[in-house]
């Protein structure tokens, strides 16, 4: 993971600016009745504005770096009227960003992908003018297009030739990929060394609907995710100012001709690669500017390792690059279970320092070294999909505790076997869009073609699984059909799930995949057999199943075929067509966000349907208890999360034993002062709260910073919930060099992308509260105190952590400052009036 976050700024404040301009040019111009009316009516286009779609924030709103550019007009294709916008093109990382278009003329034979469709891939390249052919990653054969469509493959001549291609001619030639590291360029076409099939980036066919508009969003990938572009990667000499790789997004429309000039009609396809010399002249260049993945910290400084929690990778990630200037020390992170960082801390010397982030307490041994628990980030886990069928994707989902538990059992019979039908969950339907359960909550959820591939679930032991098991236990429903009780329709557990107990393991932190059923494919050796690990293979942690959803594969080998009309399974490692993707995936909700994923509405303990958001993860945490086994830690419980408290929230802590050297335990506590103070500033600045956590309450912080002093003076205190003493006159708040307190905490003044600062006010930037949660929740029109609003199914009102909400918010107290401002400027006359009538 990079060390880096993103700076990009808000965006969509054009509007609001030119109306309060208007406003002033009125009020220097025109009497007072005329700037009174000038202010209703501005107030009125206002709120007429349009916001940004609802949706994921990481595709929410376009950023200030967006850029929109035109096609050109070509030899055979015109494309001078497309115009395609890349909304985030600045502060980039590994993360999605939104591709939209319009002008494009319609995608034509849309099951096969024949004409006019948008081809996308990133480039690296030092040159100014952008980056050759050579430099981009393409031609992995990612989608089966017709030809040498999906193929770096080029030539000359033949059926597949183009005329204008001079460099790589013949009859099997291909454009080979020099990558940015140095090594050795492909020696083939189908050359994998770098990357494949399944761990591509590149979009070779994105539709453009019939009002010539098309939209994609694209997971660009930094220099420690894909090394052989190096995009974020210092390129400058040693003691120089470091200077990170800029990469490339390029864009090839393709038409309806040939290279050849030859014209596509019917169910005719395209054939060349957009790598081939007359479509590459048309190419549409984006320049992408990407924060530094290396080297972001002095050298000479001391090391801190810290171990744990992927809940918490994004958060660090973001709060490493501020450490390291604001302190004398890197701090590395590696995620790893929760349970091995628990054993990292129990196993704290002097010599071999450690802090470990968890959601369950570290068991403190009888007579051992006490351990400190610091709460530093308010996270949750999520269902992350891209269900992408032929007239459209899906934007929304609902989910109950007993349907994720079918999926979870693969009780579904193509999560078992694609064919024939196994006979031990014979009559369950094929999968969740066949279900009974799910169409009745879901109505107008997209046709699929084909069926969804299994739910994407992470390998390992987890805190956070966990808690998903949790939540299905705490409901009735979902208990008894693990339990062997068949829902409504009929549909029943998989057995060879029901025999572990399922409904009864509290214990439970991890996905077992025990159903042992071989099918058999057709392979290219003959018959194959398969198992559930080939359909569903795990994701290698929560950051993974989300590029797997953005990607719309979940890596699995077998697919459907037709062989003389008789459906058959095969084992292949082909994605599934463009139009026919169905992915969902669990994920931590900072990965989706990443990522531009739509995440599903989950039934909380009441039955009310909710999405994450800063309000519903604040709910869930007034819900939570102090944990049995350390009362310094909060407890997630599902089966508490009642009105608009999401059930899948978990408090983060950050973990460490005093058994540590002075200098170590100083350190640590720099960093937990700084995580649980300036590190909770909502924003997507380094060193603030990136998208997808919710600020800590003010009695966390208030106990992290006790935690920090425990940690820094080598002894727990008595009160490990940090309980401020009313004869102390300090500020538990503001101790310690990373300070917590209000001066921190409220307002830099930096825009960071979703106004949660800006917007709540008095909350943020003048000193009059020292809780970001506070700060955040009147920047969304919530109370301080989630919980105690009104209930309510926040799944139609709750899109999640979008920039798009805050412009909304912003919008509307835009709105009540007109309409009080003309207001008062019309009665400034009545009242002069009124007071001339009544003097005597």
């Amino acid at each position: 993971m990079s060390g880096a976050t993103d700076t990009a700024g808000a965006a969509g404040m054009a509007g609001a600016e030119h109306a309060a301009g208007l406003t002033g040019l009125l009020a220097r111009r025109r009497p007072r009745l005329l700037v009174a009316v000038g202010l209703l009516v501005t107030a009125v286009v206002v709120a007429l504005l349009p916001l940004p779609p609802a949706g994921s924030a990481a595709v929410a709103a376009e950023t200030s770096s967006a850029v929109t550019k035109s096609g050109t007009k070509g030899k055979y294709d015109d494309f001078s009227d497309l115009k395609v916008t890349v909304d985030q093109t600045e502060g980039l990382r590994s993360q999605g960003v939104r591709v939209s278009w319009e002008g494009g003329e319609p995608t034509q034979s849309i099951s096969s992908f024949g004409f006019d469709y948008l081809q996308i891939m990133q480039c690296w390249g030092d040159e100014a003018d952008g980056p050759s052919r050579e430099q981009c990653v393409y031609g992995s054969g990612a989608a089966p297009l017709g030809g040498w469509t999906s193929t770096r493959s080029v030539a000359s001549t033949g059926p597949t030739g183009d005329p204008a291609e001079t460099q790589y001619t013949g009859g099997s030639n291909f454009v080979p990929f020099r990558p940015a590291n140095g090594e050795d360029p492909t020696k083939k076409a189908d050359d994998y060394t770098y990357y494949g099939p399944l761990d591509t980036n590149e979009q070779p066919a994105n539709r453009t609907f019939a009002n010539g508009t098309g939209e994609a969003v694209f997971a660009v990938q930094d220099g420690v995710e894909a090394d052989y572009l190096g995009c974020g990667v210092n390129t400058a000499p040693e003691g120089s100012t470091p200077t990170p790789r800029k990469c490339w997004l390029v864009v090839v429309p393709r038409g309806n001709h040939q290279p050849d000039g030859a014209e596509i009609t019917g169910q005719g396809t395209l054939v060349t690669s957009p790598l081939s010399a007359t479509n590459w002249a048309q190419r549409i260049v984006f320049p992408l500017d990407f924060l530094q993945v290396d080297q972001f910290c002095p050298a000479g400084q001391a090391e801190r390792p810290m171990i744990g929690s992927e809940l918490v990778t994004d958060a660090v990630t973001s709060w490493q690059p501020e450490l390291c200037t604001s302190t004398d020390s890197t701090f590395g992170f590696t995620t790893a279970a929760e349970g091995l960082a628990r054993e990292q801390v129990q196993g704290t010397t002097a010599e071999l320092p450690t802090l470990g982030f968890t959601v369950d307490p570290v068991p403190q041994a009888e007579g051992g070294p006490a351990v400190v628990h610091a709460p530093v980030a308010v996270s949750a886990l999520a269902f992350a999909f891209f269900v992408e069928g032929p007239n459209g994707a899906a934007t929304e989902m609902k989910l109950t505790p007993r349907l994720v538990a079918k999926m979870l059992t693969h009780s579904y019979r193509n999560d078992v076997a694609l064919m024939p039908a196994p006979e031990h969950i014979e009559g369950n339907p094929l999968d969740y869009t066949a279900d009974p359960e799910f169409m009745e909550l879901n109505p107008d959820f997209p046709d699929v073609a084909g069926s969804p591939m299994s739910l994407v679930v992470p390998i390992g032991n987890s805190d956070t699984s966990r808690v998903v098991w949790n939540w299905l236990q705490a409901d009735q429903e979902a208990r008894e059909f693990l339990a062997g009780e068949p829902d409504p329709s009929g549909m029943k557990v998989n057995p060879y799930f029901q025999e572990l107990e399922i409904d009864k393991n509290t214990a439970l932190n991890e996905y077992p995949k025990v159903d042992p059923t071989r099918g058999i494919a057709q392979g290219f050796g003959g018959e194959l057999p398969y198992t559930i690990m080939d359909l569903a293979p795990y994701s290698a942690d929560l950051h993974d199943g989300a590029l797997r959803a953005r990607r719309g594969n979940n890596n699995r080998t077998i697919q459907y075929a037709q062989a003389d009309g008789i459906s058959l399974a095969r084992l292949v490692n082909d994605p599934p067509w463009p139009g026919n993707r169905a992915v969902m995936a669990i994920v931590d909700v900072a990965s989706a966000d990443r990522y531009g994923l739509p995440v599903a509405s989950l039934r909380n303990a009441d039955g009310t349907f909710v999405q994450p958001s800063v309000s519903t993860l604040l709910s869930a945490v007034d819900t939570m208890q102090p944990s049995a086994a350390d009362p310094a830690v909060l407890a997630p419980d599902p089966s508490r999360a009642k009105g608009e408290a999401y059930p899948l929230t978990a408090v983060a802590y950050a973990a460490a034993s005093v058994d540590q050297d002075a200098a170590a335990r100083e350190a640590y506590a720099e960093f937990i002062r700084y995580a649980a103070g300036p590190g909770q500033t909502p924003g997507l600045s380094a060193g603030e709260l990136p998208n997808g956590y919710a600020p800590l309450p003010a009695d966390l912080r208030t106990q992290a910073s006790a935690a920090a002093d425990d940690l820094e003076r080598g002894a727990v205190s008595d009160d490990p919930s940090g309980t401020p003493d009313p004869d102390d006159p300090g500020d538990p708040g503001s101790s310690g060099s990373g300070g917590t307190g209000a001066d921190s905490v409220g307002g830099t003044g930096t825009d960071t992308g979703d106004g949660a600062a800006a917007a709540a006010g008095g909350a943020a930037g003048d000193g009059t509260t020292d809780d970001p949660s506070a700060a955040a929740s009147a920047a969304a029109g919530e109370s301080a105190s989630p919980s105690s609003g009104p209930q309510q199914n926040v799944a139609d009102a709750q899109g999640g952590f979008t920039p798009g909400e805050i412009l909304g918010i912003i919008r509307w107290v835009l709105l009540v400052v007109l309409i009080l401002g003309g207001s008062a400027a019309l009665s400034g006359p009545v009242m002069l009036r009124l007071a001339h009538r009544r003097s005597p």
